[in-house]
């Protein structure tokens, strides 16, 4: 997980600089990496965290010097932005066209023999990654409530004590704690046999070569039995209109798909820390595919289509 910078760790009184920028400085990647979580929009992650400085520079200098730590502050200002804004935002998703999945966040490098090579551009390289920024626990976070989310993501990822998350959902740190206790249950039932990043690189590869190829056994091989593909259109893009379920499904899917191949250029990326795929026209971005393991097969297919989530793959 994520190393805290916690509460109380903004800027010292005697820093030389504005107590605002200092914060802004040494904070600012702090609110973004928990931001993107709460919210699973690395977009709607940038506006909290410049809703959150906008709050900040509207207080009085005196206002802000009366603040004995601002990275508390923001930080806590920022989890409420974002507790009500996943409070509207499960209202837009029942209105979304098809399913909703993550934002994916983007990645220049390509993972060989086991490891990402290359650099991480801007945005990307403000999100640390680790497990809990992982495609399957993006997922398993949007079926909590937000109380939930906000609690497990708080202390479990970030490190902070419930009396402190007490303090932002506005509950008892036992009830905050019963949060995180049966979000914690989600994420357990969730969970599948983890497969080493290398192997996941293979597979992936293999499964690009495979779908190249048009070779339906490999593909049927390198899918578990009940393994579920799900598209992400937002109804500006072309994609399968429900799950497809079962790897017969998903491979006739992703046959048929391969007709348009030779107008696609498919490239091995990485995304959200793991190994994945991405779909290219004439050097934009279409498809992002991210997947799930289990025992050395592929469970979990997403393919973000929606192109209000992909602007910040295209990078010329």
């Amino acid at each position: 997980m994520t190393t805290p910078s916690g509460p109380g760790q903004g800027p010292r009184r005697d820093d030389p600089l504005d107590p605002g920028l200092s914060a802004i400085m040494s904070e600012r990647r702090q609110l973004i990496n928990l931001a993107y979580r709460l919210l699973g929009s690395l977009a709607e992650a940038e506006d909290a965290v410049q809703e959150t400085y906008a709050r900040w520079y509207a207080m009085s200098p005196q206002q802000q010097e009366a603040i004995e730590s601002p990275g508390a502050w923001l930080t806590t200002v920022a989890s409420r932005i974002c507790l009500n804004l996943l409070g509207s935002a499960r209202a837009r998703r029942e209105r979304y066209v098809g399913d909703w999945i993550p934002e994916p966040l983007p990645d220049a490098s390509k993972w060989i023999n086991g490891q990402a090579g290359g650099t991480t551009a801007d945005p990307a390289d403000r999100i640390t990654l680790d497990e809990s920024i992982t495609m399957a626990f993006l997922v398993v976070l949007e079926s909590m409530t937000p109380a939930q989310r906000v609690a497990l993501v708080l202390h479990d990822v970030f490190g902070y004590s419930f009396a402190e998350v007490a303090e932002i959902v506005g509950r008892t740190p036992a009830a905050c704690r019963q949060l995180a206790s049966s979000a914690r249950r989600r994420v357990r039932v969730s969970q599948t046999t983890p497969t080493p990043t290398a192997q996941q690189a293979d597979i992936v590869r293999d499964f690009k070569q495979a779908w190249e190829a048009g070779d339906i056994d490999a593909l049927i091989g390198l899918l578990d039995p009940n393994a579920t593909a799900i598209a992400d259109s937002g109804g500006l893009a072309t994609a399968l209109p429900h799950p497809a379920v079962g790897r017969e499904q998903i491979v006739r899917a992703f046959v048929d798909l391969a007709a348009t191949l030779s107008n696609l250029t498919i490239l091995e990326r990485t995304v959200n820390g793991q190994p994945g795929l991405i779909a290219q026209h004439n050097g934009t971005t279409v498809t992002v595919y991210a997947f799930d393991f289990a025992d050395g097969r592929i469970t979990q297919i997403w393919a973000i289509r929606n192109p209000e989530k992909l602007r910040p793959w295209t990078t010329n």
